[in-house]
């Protein structure tokens, strides 16, 4: 049984990344066609990085995904602040319910974003009201589930006498969050902004129904490269965003291992302190 674990896992490793393989390769190919590798060269970097209108589209993505993630990062710890709070039954409910935009099609989600938009701009008699903003909006709305459920299992963890000792030793209930709470559940605060951040730097589906012609974002921009052959540039693009994205996914990965090693380390030493009180 371990051994069929260990091939079929293998299996899926190579089903996932060879063709992401096969995109860095190509990204360094001296050649247009993908299937025949001519010879080493960064010439498509090198065009990449000089080209006027890919970099500044990469800059707008960059932009909306640290401004959202910033943004769904504050807004989503506080709104996990507040379900941990209810009571059993209202936060089954409450999660529930943040948790339908995770499951809802993106393509519904987008399309209903642009109807929201419109009926706004049409009462505010705004007529080109999809720009930053709208997409600003939409990316905030689907990271903040993403946020929601990586602080919410830190709270669960957290042990509940330490806000209250805060609270006995003379801390407001803002200072006790600021001294002691944040700190128990930053790791889930962290690798929520990282998932914030990176969902929102290669979203297409949501932001093509909400972006405007004054605001493109990069990978909205790629759409309209693939209805001709791709360029070898966009192979450099896109091996460059699958390292950004591989990383941050890696440094989250990190960041969680941490933290489980952290905790672990101190219930042993609770524990211990315990049975050295009895």
């Amino acid at each position: 049984m371990k051994t069929f674990n260990r091939v079929f896992t293998i299996l899926v490793l190579i089903f996932l990344y060879v063709p992401m393989l096969v995109l860095v390769v190509a990204s360094f190919n001296n050649g247009t066609d993908p299937a025949v590798f001519k010879s080493f060269t960064l010439k498509n970097y090198r065009s990449l990085f000089s080209d006027s209108v890919l970099l500044p589209l990469l800059i707008n993505s960059v932009i909306i995904a640290v401004l959202s993630a910033i943004i769904s990062t504050v807004l989503g710890t506080m709104a996990a602040l507040g379900i941990h709070s209810m009571g059993p039954k209202l936060r089954s409910a409450t999660m529930a319910v943040t948790n339908i935009p995770l499951t809802n099609p993106e393509i519904v989600t987008g399309v209903s974003l642009a109807l929201l938009f419109a009926f706004i701009g049409t009462t505010l008699k705004i007529n080109n009201i999809l720009g930053f903003f709208t997409l600003l909006i939409a990316h905030v709305t689907f990271n903040l589930p993403y946020v929601i459920l990586s602080v919410m299992p830190k709270l669960y963890q957290m042990d509940p006498d330490l806000r209250e000792a805060a609270l006995d030793l003379g801390c407001t209930p803002i200072q006790a969050f600021f001294k002691v709470v944040i700190h128990e559940i930053m790791p889930g605060i962290i690798s929520g902004a990282m998932m914030a951040f990176t969902m929102s730097l290669d979203d297409f589906v949501i932001s093509y129904f909400v972006y405007g012609a004054t605001f493109v974002t990069l990978p909205v921009e790629i759409y309209n490269y693939t209805k001709k052959p791709l360029q070898p540039k966009i192979y450099a693009l896109f091996t460059l965003m699958f390292i950004i994205i591989l990383l941050m996914m890696v440094a989250m990965n990190i960041l969680q291992a941490r933290d489980l090693r952290l905790s672990k380390e101190r219930k042993m030493a609770l524990n211990a302190d315990r049975r050295k009180a009895v």
